[in-house]
């Protein structure tokens, strides 16, 4: 067992340093008391060898954009577009990575990429001048694909979370009607469409998840 000279304490394991005084241990080491986490590790190193290879890219076209004045588009010469570059892999980086983690339902997951994910469009869009693309079609398209993932995840769910597919698939069908709505502008058809598409796969779900949902806000409830 290692000792340490100036704490005269004794330290199992295979420590090099002191715990309490960061001096070196003097004496033979021990067996470690945890095993090594390789995994982690490797999961470590992947992570920082990504992270490096991100800001290596935002950095190279900043530089490239900023300070060489390369445009990839002609027909876009008049924007730097370095930075819808960099506001991609940023996003990606500490926002879309961030989902994935152990605990979180798949509905959450998929909603909030779907948001962010538009939400970056919508940047990207107007940038080059192109927001109505994304407002009339692409928005509400993917959203509507989003309704139906949540539907079908509600009827596959086993573990009592229909409640949140539920409320999840109404807030996201009827938020943009609202916002057209008190923005005093018509409706694009395919909006409304989302729309009606939010409510019936909210009727679908209470009609096959009505027994599951009333027992989830009993337990939530504690009635």
């Amino acid at each position: 067992m290692k000792n340490c000279p100036y704490c005269k304490i004794e330290v199992g394991g295979n420590l090099k340093k002191c715990p309490l005084c960061q001096s070196k241990l003097n004496g033979e080491a021990e067996a470690p008391y945890f095993p090594k986490q390789t995994t982690l590790q490797l999961q470590s190193f992947f992570y920082k060898v990504q992270l490096f290879i991100i800001w290596a890219i935002v950095i190279a076209s900043l530089g490239v954009d900023f300070l060489f004045g390369v445009k990839l588009w002609p027909a876009l010469a008049h924007i730097h577009w370095s930075l819808i570059v960099a506001m991609w892999l940023i996003v990606f980086e500490f926002g879309i990575m961030r989902l994935f983690k152990k605990g979180i339902s798949s509905s959450r997951i998929m909603t909030l990429f779907v948001f962010i994910v538009l939400g970056m469009l919508g940047v990207t869009a107007y940038y080059i001048g192109q927001l109505w693309v994304i407002a009339e079609w692409v928005a509400p398209i993917v959203i509507m694909g989003t309704l139906i993932a949540n539907f079908v995840l509600a009827m596959l769910d086993k573990n009592g979370n229909s409640m949140v597919y539920l409320l999840t698939n109404l807030v996201v069908g009827i938020l943009p009607y609202i916002v057209f709505y008190f923005a005093e502008r018509d409706c694009p058809l395919v909006w409304i469409i989302c729309l009606l598409v939010s409510v019936i796969l909210f009727v679908g779900a209470i009609i096959f998840k009505g027994r599951e949902v009333v027992g989830e806000i009993q337990r939530r409830l504690n009635v």
